[in-house]
């Protein structure tokens, strides 16, 4: 296969250029790749576990059900290639991407795929931060074939990166958003704050869900305040101004999905996004 074009047209993956440079592996990959898998649902992991050991161009080194399991293995392992779920274990939020995040500095080398039902552009864009070099992002439900998964990792594995283009659609979509966002200005990490605000969820409680501590929530909610403009001194409680801010935008960000089914709704706990904005109105006004 070669990886010097984009195939497009016709919805398939889209095989972009091998990246040169820092820790190339050369395009003649010797013997099988070793692969360290990782995710949580047992039958999708059951599954990815005989069909990868079926093939001869995999050597399936170790199988992992959550993001601390998969570290261990990739220290004890070595592997060329490790292909993984995002939300796992023990946080449930995006295990998957902070390993590919911590493999760009403890092993360059290392090909990270990502085989997720998530179209996030927030979780692109992670994965991505630091060049595509040896990084795939493939959606479950659109990765028709074994053959399709087979030649993603192998890419990966010689340098090579592979992208789903409704990530690529999404990805647009979302940059042109961004510069009329009243959010654009909050990190990653401030909008994840935000959302759990958006539940009626106290300090505590997001420190509890984002296992962060009681103080460092204080500060993103301090800072997320600051940067929307809201203060105590407004007739609405800041947190409820704040909440309406971001349901207001997240409903905009309906249209971004082709599938509705693949957009991400599951770190909601609660009721619907009109019935969230009532219920932290009344909790914390």
């Amino acid at each position: 296969m070669s990886d010097s074009h984009l195939t497009t047209g016709d919805g398939r993956l889209r095989h972009l250029p091998l990246a040169h440079g820092v820790g190339d592996i050369s395009e003649n990959f010797v013997g099988p790749i070793r692969v360290v898998v990782a995710e949580n649902s047992y039958l999708i992991r059951e599954g990815l576990t005989s069909i990868l050991g079926s093939v001869s161009e995999v050597e399936l080194a170790a199988v992992c059900s959550s993001g601390l399991e998969l570290q261990a293995a990739i220290a004890a392992e070595n592997p060329d290639v490790v292909l993984t779920d995002i939300r796992m274990p023990p946080s449930g939020t995006d295990e998957g991407i902070r390993v590919a995040t911590r493999l760009r500095e403890t092993s360059p080398t290392t090909g990270v795929v990502v085989l997720t039902q998530y179209a996030e552009p927030s979780y692109a864009l992670d994965l991505f931060d630091k060049g595509a070099a040896r990084r795939a992002y493939l959606l479950k439900e659109r990765t028709r074939t074994l053959g399709e998964l087979i030649a993603a990792i192998e890419t990966v594995a010689r340098g090579g990166s592979v992208i789903d283009p409704l990530i690529l659609d999404v990805l647009i979509q979302a940059r042109s958003r961004a510069a009329h966002s009243s959010l654009s200005d909050l990190t990653a990490r401030e909008r994840e704050v935000l959302a759990e605000i958006a539940t009626g969820k106290s300090n505590g409680a997001i420190a509890e869900t984002l296992f962060l501590t009681k103080r460092a929530v204080e500060k993103h909610v301090n800072s997320i305040f600051s940067k929307l403009g809201l203060s105590e001194s407004q007739d609405a409680s800041p947190r409820v101004k704040a909440t309406l801010i971001f349901l207001s935008e997240d409903e905009d960000d309906a249209t971004l999905w082709e599938q509705p089914a693949w957009r991400d709704t599951s770190h909601r706990s609660g009721p619907s996004a009109s019935g969230q904005e009532l219920h932290a109105a009344s909790a914390l006004a």
